[in-house]
């Protein structure tokens, strides 16, 4: 009885033992896992160096417009009497556009008129009165030598001549101003019939016919007449990027419209100052060291100018414009992505991880050219066909 028992009791002690020496074993294995394992190699993004076109340009947005622009105003005030144009017309220069009501202009000519011939009239009447003057000084003079008449007749009649003479040089001064007076009335009428001072095309009309303006404070624009045949277009260049422009350079851009075709031209001038200059000077204050200090940090553009022709009139004034001024180009160079590069040396040169047969990376000096931070043109140090790390994959983390 008592042998029989013993034994299934030595059975499950083993059982026991055998369970916690597996159990034992696979937290060993665990903890060997997760502290002791060797992380795995990092995998590398790589781009091949390879021959294409390249191109390192700035970009700037910019506006349309017409090459010469005139607002065609009025110079007197009345009612627009006759507009004889209409919108989008070509017009020549000194082709009659406008015509305002004269009737005051015509009454003001007029007046002066009549003014001056009233004091030619009194110039007359004072040139016979002159006369008389002057026959009256001779007998007095001729009688005082024959003492025949007082000192006193004489110098009278003297004093009368003189006067008469000085109001002759009045009246002719008078004449001359009241000649000017007419000629300015007779240019106010001609005023009225309004022309256009260059030929182009009406590109707006601001008054209406029947509508009266008044140029006593400001010259109203009757219409805009602008020469559409070239344009230029304005483009806005922040100041990171202008130091880098020159003009002459090669310039393009396109339009929202056909955003496939490129507009070409030659840069020819860039302002030398911001358009932020025009603004009133109230709005900005004076620091104690003396220089101009705005209330608001506003990014700063510089307007660089170019022209292109446009002779079947596509582009219209106020387009939106995506200028590239072109910094350099290369046909068929090497190129590589610009996140391959490394440091740069003092020499120069960048450093760059080369990927050969064995897919293990080796570092190598190379000279770069142009880097437009999409790719970088490779001058020295690299054949087309080789591979560079241009990005390293993160290795997967490791559990805690």
């Amino acid at each position: 009885m008592t042998n029989s028992t013993a034994k299934p009791l030595g059975k499950t002690k083993k059982k026991r033992y055998l369970w916690i020496a597996i159990a034992l074993v696979a937290m060993l294995l665990l903890g060997k896992m997760l502290f002791f394992s060797v992380p795995p190699k990092p995998d590398y993004v790589t781009a091949e160096a390879r021959l294409a076109d390249m191109e390192d340009s700035v970009l700037a947005s910019g506006t349309l417009e017409a090459v010469r622009q005139v607002s065609v105003g009025a110079q007197v005030s009345g009612q627009l009497k006759s507009l004889k144009v209409q919108l989008g017309d070509e017009v020549e220069q000194g082709q009659l556009v406008a015509e305002i009501d004269d009737m005051t202009q015509q009454n003001d000519l007029r007046n002066v008129q009549a003014a001056l011939a009233t004091r030619k009239a009194e110039r007359q009447a004072k040139q016979a009165t002159l006369k008389q003057a002057e026959l009256a000084y001779a007998r007095q003079r001729q009688m005082l030598a024959r003492d025949a008449s007082s000192r006193e007749d004489f110098e009278q009649a003297e004093a009368t001549l003189n006067v008469t003479r000085a109001d002759i040089v009045a009246l002719d001064a008078q004449i001359a101003q009241a000649e000017i007076e007419v000629d300015t009335a007779r240019v106010n009428l001609g005023y009225t019939r309004i022309s256009s001072p260059m030929s182009g095309k009406v590109v707006a009309i601001v008054t209406k016919e029947g509508q009266t303006v008044n140029s006593i404070q400001t010259a109203p624009t009757i219409i805009k007449v602008a020469q559409v045949d070239t344009m230029t277009v304005k483009a806005q260049i922040s100041e990171a990027d202008v130091t880098r422009v020159r003009p002459g350079q090669k310039v393009y851009f396109t339009i929202l419209g056909e955003p496939d075709k490129r507009y070409y031209g030659t840069l020819r001038a860039i302002e030398p100052a911001p358009d932020s200059i025009q603004r009133d000077e109230s709005t900005s204050t004076l620091t104690g060291g003396g220089t101009a200090a705005s209330g608001t940090s506003e990014a700063v553009y510089y307007n660089g100018l170019f022209d292109v022709p446009n002779p079947d009139e596509t582009l219209r004034i106020s387009m939106t414009a995506q200028v590239f001024i072109v910094l350099g180009e290369a046909k068929q160079t090497l190129i590589i992505p610009s996140s391959a590069l490394g440091k740069r040396g003092e020499d120069g040169r960048y450093t760059v991880q080369v990927v050969g047969t064995d897919n293990e990376p080796t570092k190598r000096q190379i000279k770069v050219g142009m880097n437009n931070n999409v790719n970088a043109q490779v001058l020295e140090g690299l054949s087309a066909g080789e591979r560079v790390v241009s990005a390293e994959a993160a290795a997967p983390a490791v559990a805690q």
